[in-house]
């Protein structure tokens, strides 16, 4: 029993920690010690730990390395240009700018992950907004949904799928092609309710935009092909860490060349306090799997991809992710499917953790820390709209897009 609460209690404050990060201090601070008290009072032995480490290094260089090059397509001027070009096209009407961040949202989560377009992009459609004075809530909350429940398309869309990628069995393309109509059926209806939603904030028109600035040739084909060699890349044997990884270096190499960016950018830019961060959760979470919830977990969820059974999984991962969050409801939810789990209920899980933070602030990193950004930038979001949204496109994305899974399988 003194494991069970124990490890819980320090769950809880690891993730509290790591919400209110007092002064500044990164996530790792309390994670590190909290995963050396587990080890020393022998709720997770060292043989796991050794496995736990093992399992998810491949799955922190590949964080490191799309956080770094996002960093590097945004120091290029990625995001600045798709501001401009966002502006251009939406052509003074601020409901088609809404359609026009939509995909780009999707489509920058899809492709260099959530914190993407949590951190780079959400700024820039801020800023778009403003430039075009039209009311900048609805684009920015766009941000924030599409940085959940647009990231379940690619296993490098967020850390979560990274992890449960690595022990599903599928290649990459079968991921996506799975993943694809569920995708597709969630941000439809996100999109549906947004301009239901955000009806009178959409009225009017907006101010003429400038002129958009040239488009950073370079930074754009290195992106699209990395996205087609994390198809291929597989099939050679290579895995998409070292395809993200190439990519990085050849943008640090063409910048550093240029004396736009310092080594030392490189290397925070990649966070490794952030890896170090999943790589202390992983253990304290392992150890509240075998001590409290490892065991009900096993009991209720199922081990067949029937509509029900989906339907329920999701649920469960989604009810997690909003308890716990969804970085560590993923890892206890892995732990306990063990090492080789059916596909459907993986990929019902990977809805639920990433579609079910929308439901409030606590469910996931991206979300709080896309209100930070918003708050550096003098913008406080209603805690009461996010809660009014979330009740209105988690359920309905939700089912949805297991309905389309199971669809799909």
């Amino acid at each position: 029993m003194g494991a069970a609460a124990g490890s819980l209690v320090l769950l809880a404050a690891v993730l509290a920690f790591a919400v209110a990060r007092p002064r500044g201090l990164p996530e790792a601070t309390l994670a590190i010690p909290a995963a050396g008290i587990v080890l020393l009072l022998g709720w997770v032995s060292p043989e796991d730990a050794k496995h736990q480490t093992l399992q998810i290094l491949p799955t922190l260089g590949f964080l490191a390395a799309i956080l770094l090059l996002a960093h590097l397509a945004d120091n290029d001027g990625v995001f600045s240009w798709l501001g401009a070009r966002l502006a251009r096209a939406s052509r003074g009407s601020p409901r088609r700018l809404l359609v026009l961040t939509f995909a780009a949202a999707a489509g920058t989560t899809a492709v260099l992950s959530l914190d993407a377009t949590v951190v780079l992009l959400t700024p820039v459609v801020l800023a778009t907004a403003n430039r075009l004075r039209v009311r900048a809530r609805p684009h920015v909350y766009a941000c924030a949904h599409l940085s959940n429940s647009a990231s379940t398309l690619l296993p490098v869309s967020n850390l979560t799928n990274l992890l449960a990628f690595s022990v599903s069995g599928l290649s990459f393309l079968r991921f996506t092609e799975l993943m694809l109509l569920p995708w597709l059926v969630s941000v439809l209806i996100e999109l549906a309710v947004f301009l239901r939603f955000f009806a009178r904030d959409l009225d009017g028109t907006a101010e003429p935009d400038g002129e958009i600035p040239p488009a950073p040739v370079f930074a754009l084909v290195v992106l699209g092909v990395t996205l087609a060699g994390f198809g291929v890349a597989p099939l050679f044997g290579v895995e998409p860490v070292w395809v993200a990884a190439l990519a990085a270096a050849v943008l640090a190499a063409r910048a550093l060349s240029a004396r736009r960016v310092r080594v030392r950018t490189l290397v925070e830019e990649a966070n490794p306090l952030l890896c170090l961060f999943v790589l202390g959760l992983a253990i304290v979470v392992e150890a509240v799997s075998q001590h409290l919830l490892g065991d009900p977990l096993r009991a209720l969820l199922p081990d067949t991809v029937g509509l029900p059974e989906l339907l329920l999984t999701a649920l469960v991962a989604a009810v997690l992710a909003n308890l716990l969050n969804n970085l560590p409801a993923t890892l206890l939810l892995l732990s306990v499917l063990g090492p080789q789990p059916a596909p459907g209920i993986l990929l019902a899980v990977l809805l639920g953790v990433n579609l079910g933070p929308n439901a409030t602030y606590l469910g996931s990193l991206a979300t709080l820390l896309w209100r930070r950004v918003l708050s550096g930038a003098g913008l406080n979001p209603k805690w009461r709209d996010f809660l009014r949204l979330g009740l209105l496109t988690v359920p309905t994305t939700l089912g949805a897009s297991v309905v389309a899974l199971w669809l799909v399988l």
